[in-house]
């Protein structure tokens, strides 16, 4: 036997190792991003454009060191996973997202003058990339933990909380603040319009959604047509189908006192509303409809043999075993609305999607980011919190 045979082949030492590709690819992504890209920028005033400033400048050295050894940290555990890796993980991103805009006060000491008081720090493509991977490893430590959806939502509820504090008590300084502070009672009342619209269209669609599900299971012929009309819905545009809306709702209100009176127009709530329950139709009446048609005909025929009628199936084992799938069609239906109603605010409804119309118009970035990031907050606890409650209402669930 030749010496090379006797010596261990340098595959034996990379045996049991078994990294998670996902989790070190982000990890890596995040140091490039942190390095290579602007961390923050500032600007002088709202209208002269932000100087980019890198790791160094913007957290000093020893700022800079701790961010990549955090950074670093989500590799290095996830070389040789374990199940109490993935919970040191986990706590490792929420930890690098609470500490992200405590990050943004050093940069604010390090880089603004005080005697400047109209000076705005402003968030690199660094810091959004971050933000965005921390975001990705989370979905995948969900998954490797089996957590229902409601856990990680309420982790980012509490990280919101420690941005909120920051952004309140020590961060007058960041751009995105300073918009708010300008207009915080406009702000609020954009949320609790966005809130209401969303909420009216989901709530109608809901309703009318069962009755045109029920139709469609007591007369079959209605199936096609239903369908081929809410898809051809969904395949007109948003701006067209508002568009479209003005001018007969400007007829009627004009033609018919009554619906005057009520307030009925061609721009504002009315068509806004008409546009978001027509969207929100499809993925309710076919949730619905398949649910009620998906229960098993054995159980349906042993609830017949107990000696339950005909609505006592239809109300206490139909409809229960067909809710979690119905649940889904709203959950999908209402996250689509909170995102559809920021395009109502071009034909007068209001909402958030008025700060975003306004910023694109000034070229003002943060006020953009003040209506946008507020309903990417809404869609991602909505989406959470009908998830975890469909799999909570799901036969056998336990999570």
């Amino acid at each position: 036997m030749s010496l090379m045979d006797a010596l261990p082949t340098p595959r034996l030492r990379w045996e049991g190792w078994h990294p998670n590709v996902v989790l070190v690819s982000l990890s890596l992504i995040m140091l490039a991003a942190f390095w290579f890209f602007d961390v923050v920028s500032m600007a002088p005033n709202r209208i002269v454009l932000g100087t980019g400033y890198g790791a160094l400048e913007a957290f000093g050295w020893p700022g800079a060191l701790l961010a990549t050894l955090l950074l670093s940290f989500i590799g290095i555990l996830a070389c040789q996973p374990t199940h109490r890796h993935y919970r040191a993980l986990l706590a490792a991103v929420i930890v690098i997202m609470a500490l992200m805009p405590v990050g943004l006060m050093a940069s604010s000491y390090l880089l603004i003058d005080p005697e400047r008081p109209q000076a705005r720090l402003g968030l690199g493509t660094a810091y959004w990339v971050v933000l965005f991977v921390l975001l990705l490893c989370l979905v995948e430590l969900r998954l490797r933990l089996n957590l229902t959806r409601i856990w990680p939502t309420l982790l980012l509820c509490g990280v919101a909380v420690v941005w909120w504090l920051c952004a309140a008590f020590g961060l007058e300084t960041l751009a995105l603040v300073q918009e708010f502070k300008a207009r915080d009672q406009q702000f609020l009342s954009a949320v609790a319009q966005h809130i209401k619209l969303v909420g009216i269209a989901v709530s109608v669609s809901i309703v009318l959604g069962l009755a045109l599900a029920m139709l469609m299971r007591r007369y079959a012929r209605l199936q096609k047509g239903v369908f081929a009309v809410l898809n051809f819905l969904q395949t007109i545009p948003s701006l067209a189908l508002f568009g479209l809306l003005l001018a007969p709702l400007a007829w009627l209100a004009a033609n018919v006192p009554f619906l005057g009176q009520l307030g009925v127009s061609g721009i504002g709530t009315t068509p806004a509303l008409i546009a978001l329950i027509a969207y929100s139709l499809l993925p309710i009446v076919r949730n619905t409809y398949t649910a009620l048609e998906q229960v098993s005909p054995e159980t349906l025929e042993a609830a017949k043999g107990m000696g339950m009628r005909a609505g006592q199936r239809f109300w206490q084992v139909r409809l229960p075993l067909a809710l979690p799938v119905l649940l889904e069609g709203v959950r999908i239906t209402t996250v689509q609305a909170i995102g559809l109603t920021a395009v109502a605010a071009l034909i007068g409804a209001g909402g958030l999607g008025t700060f975003i119309f306004q910023g694109l118009g000034q070229a003002a970035m943060d006020m953009v980011l003040l209506g946008a990031l507020p309903i990417l907050m809404l869609a991602l606890v909505v989406d959470a919190g009908l998830g975890a409650l469909a799999e909570a209402l799901r036969p056998g669930g336990t999570r």
